[in-house]
């Protein structure tokens, strides 16, 4: 494996804007993949997966033996507290978005739902994927970063 050590062009000063929740759920709900975060060993876990945004909450495809499922599986009804990314930012201007939203996930049982998501959210690593969470948004946040000459419309 190779390295570039050639210095990175440094990005210029970046304004941050907050996004009000509806702007960055549709935010959220515009890209494809993200990371949930979750606790695992009293210690914070971050997994990339995929998603689709239904009715506000979102939606990803696990599978058994996942720590995820398990600590769904074993949760009481409220579920259990997960944080999930997603964002857009481009890697050479360092523009763009990000948003973070904390909520309850809980097991998807419903077998029809269940199948719903299953043709719904096709999962891009190669295993099963039997199981489904849903995480209910309880607090949403979101910055956009643009360059700090540009008007902010948000």
């Amino acid at each position: 494996m190779t390295t570039n050590n050639a210095p990175l062009p440094i990005a210029g000063p970046r304004h941050s804007a907050e996004l009000d929740s509806a702007e960055a759920l549709r935010l959220l709900g515009s890209v494809s993949l993200g990371r949930i975060v979750f606790t695992q060993h009293a210690l914070p876990t971050i997994r990339p997966v995929n998603h689709v945004l239904d009715g506000g909450d979102i939606i990803i495809r696990s599978h058994e033996g996942s720590a995820i499922t398990s600590h769904t599986r074993h949760a009481n009804g409220s579920g259990v507290v997960v944080a999930y990314e997603a964002d857009a930012i481009d890697p050479d201007t360092h523009l763009g978005w990000s948003v973070v939203v904390t909520g309850y996930a809980r097991l998807i049982t419903d077998p029809h739902e269940l199948a719903r998501y299953q043709a719904l959210l096709h999962p891009w690593v190669k295993q099963t994927m039997d199981y489904a969470v849903r995480i209910h948004p309880d607090l949403v946040t979101g910055i956009r970063l643009t360059a700090a000459d540009e008007t902010i419309s948000a």
